[in-house]
């Protein structure tokens, strides 16, 4: 993807079953992903993954808790994983900030980067909701771009009170 990659339209059914999803799991991250028909530029389906940061299997801060960070769990990354080679492949993969803010921080970069930093690690953007006590204030979507060598914000959103 580059700076010029559009965004995926994501339905707004589809944004609020997951700022329904944060609200569920707030204080803690909520992760998974959204998938579509390849080539669509549209997302159809959510595909919620457990989050087991508790764990301690973070690849860079297992020292943080759900609810500073996020871990998809095996089996639903191995589902991820065998999802780019069906009909609905993974386009967006998704996480929420209990902190109210809609950003990719350094560590999400970290993580959706390539090992050898020269790509993202899967071939999908990621969306980013920013939730509090009391509502979900934003969300975000971002894009790899070569041209700048990381991922770019491509897309916001406006919150709801969920």
């Amino acid at each position: 993807m580059s700076t010029e990659a559009a965004p995926l339209s994501i339905p707004d059914r589809i944004l609020e079953e997951v700022y329904r999803e944060a609200r569920l799991t707030f204080p803690a991250e909520c992760c998974g992903w959204l998938a579509g028909p390849a080539g669509a530029g549209e997302v159809s389906t959510v595909r919620r993954c457990a989050n087991v940061q508790a764990s301690g299997t973070h690849p860079t801060t297992p020292d943080r808790g759900a609810e500073t960070a996020y871990v998809i769990a095996g089996d639903d990354l191995l589902e991820l994983n065998r999802s780019f080679d069906t009909e609905l492949p993974a386009q967006v993969i998704y996480h929420s900030h209990p902190n109210g803010q809609a950003y990719l921080s350094p560590t999400d970069r970290e993580v959706a980067t390539s090992p050898w930093g020269d790509g993202p690690a899967y071939p999908v953007q990621q969306l980013v909701v920013g939730i509090e006590q009391h509502r979900v204030v934003e969300a975000a979507l971002y894009a790899w771009s070569d041209e700048d060598e990381g991922f770019v914000e491509i897309a916001r959103y406006e919150g709801a009170a969920i």
